[in-house]
């Protein structure tokens, strides 16, 4: 506040001492505005400023410290402390925010860890998985480079993400996942020949061959079907999870992206949404240090995902993403969170992601085998966690070498029944969406018949037509 003085001295000072009578009389203590805070720099009065140039011979500013009834703005959402100091938040920490981890490399669980008790059934099961997802990966990645399937991507490296979070979640529970979290499908009950016939698109394909390969939904273990565009699975998982809190279901959703995903606008949006309505939703960060060729350090200027979720203002926590144990009790802490407090949990696992990005990518043009080769050897969450689980007496070498070879067996007799299962029929493209086929999509089944009957080389001879 500024008050302009009065040539006469005397008068001006019996007005101030006045009004500071009347500011007192406006700030009694309490614990919005306690007396100390009224005396931080001695009295309300401070020493006369001279203006410039431009003010009258004789006149000046007298500063009045403001800090009583002035020091807090009412503002929405909260109060606002207001201080003299300039300050701007840094753009970014002096340090990183710290990583949660209960297994260190040599599957031993570090001093003073605090994680989720894992019974025996679950954790042989998670293994299982674990080493299930790997088998599964190498096979169809081979039958992808022989010409049998025309795409695939692996989850190499991610395997522990893949299984532990769907462990520590319910079949209640949503998902909504981007395209490298197989592992949470077979984890909830989806079979091996399920998976084969995804991929080779036969008549037993859920989607009916519409989708391209590793596009895997199911609606009876509520995995919604993989979308090629990045994060707009995001704000679908918001809103399921906001009708969950409406239908007062004991139920959340979880969505699963990469590092990629949270520099689209869809993830900015969902995560703004979620906060403001407490939708009780997990946002899973994959963060594997590539989106295709793109680092992280090219990508972030932040420190990664997790301090954009705590921008939103929702819980978050940066976990190990190669610790089968750190990952179970993290998602398992952020269920709680999201189904009991009724909000969002934001977890950003740091992994590595050892494949190639799909078999249409060559990860070598953008970075080099030795980084690779460290991260497959050294940082290997399958073995990391065979390591502890033989470590409690649940898993053996001979267990190890019977579940790889009837895996590799009963994947290899699954892809022979998906390729010799009908393909659908031509007249599936255009059912499904509306109730009745209307007629723009009749003449274009009409219109693509013809075109066959020209062109028949151009087209799959598998196909009913």
């Amino acid at each position: 506040m500024a008050v302009r003085l009065m040539r006469s001295p005397t008068l001006a000072w019996r007005k101030m001492a006045s009004l500071a009578a009347f500011r007192r009389s406006l700030c009694p203590t309490s614990p919005l505005f306690p007396a100390p805070a009224c005396g931080n720099h001695g009295s309300l009065l401070r020493p006369l400023r001279h203006l410039g140039s431009g003010e009258a011979a004789g006149e000046g500013v007298l500063q009045v410290d403001n800090r009583c009834s002035d020091q807090v703005l009412d503002f929405p959402g909260g109060k606002v402390m207001f201080v003299p100091e300039m300050r701007f938040l840094p753009g970014s920490p002096n340090e990183r925010i710290n990583c949660y981890r209960v297994l260190d490399v040599n599957g031993q669980t570090i001093s003073g860890s605090r994680f989720q008790e894992v019974s025996k059934e679950v954790a042989i099961k998670m293994y299982s998985d674990m080493v299930t997802l790997q088998v599964m990966d190498t096979i169809f990645y081979e039958a992808q480079r022989q010409g049998r399937i025309s795409f695939y991507l692996t989850s190499i490296g991610e395997e522990a993400i893949n299984v532990a979070s769907a462990a520590a979640l319910t079949m209640d529970d949503v998902v909504f996942p981007q395209y490298r979290e197989p592992g949470v499908l077979l984890w909830r009950g989806f079979t091996l020949q399920e998976f084969a016939n995804q991929c080779f698109g036969n008549m037993l394909d859920y989607g009916k061959g519409r989708q391209m390969p590793i596009h895997y939904g199911s609606s009876r273990l509520n995995y919604f079907t993989v979308s090629s565009p990045i994060a707009t699975q995001i704000p679908h998982a918001v809103g399921a999870a906001y009708s969950l809190k409406m239908d007062g279901k004991n139920a959340c959703t979880i969505t699963y992206f990469g590092d990629g995903g949270t520099s689209e606008g869809d993830f900015h949006a969902a995560l703004n949404f979620a906060a403001v309505m407490e939708s009780p939703v997990i946002f899973f960060c994959r963060n594997n240090g590539w989106a295709i060729s793109t680092p992280t350090a090219e990508q972030f200027r932040s420190d990664g995902a997790v301090v954009r979720g705590q921008a939103y203002g929702i819980h978050s926590i940066r976990v190990d993403g190669n610790d089968a144990l750190a990952v179970y009790s993290a998602v398992h802490a952020a269920r709680e969170m999201a189904v009991h407090d009724c909000r969002p949990v934001l977890v950003e696992a740091l992994t590595y992601r050892v494949g190639h990005h799909s078999t249409s990518d060559d990860s070598t043009k953008y970075r080099s085998i030795d980084e690779i080769e460290h991260w497959k050897i050294a940082r290997d969450p399958v073995s990391r966690f065979r390591k502890w689980v033989e470590g409690n007496g649940w898993w053996s070498e001979a267990a190890e070498v019977e579940h790889r070879s009837s895996t590799r067996k009963e994947l290899l007799q699954a892809i022979q029944a998906a390729e010799r299962a009908e393909k659908p029929p031509l007249s599936e493209l255009f059912t499904d969406v509306y109730d009745r086929v209307p007629s723009n999509l009749r003449e274009q089944e009409k219109s693509l018949r013809e075109t066959i009957k020209k062109h028949p080389k151009d087209y799959p001879s598998d196909v009913p037509v």
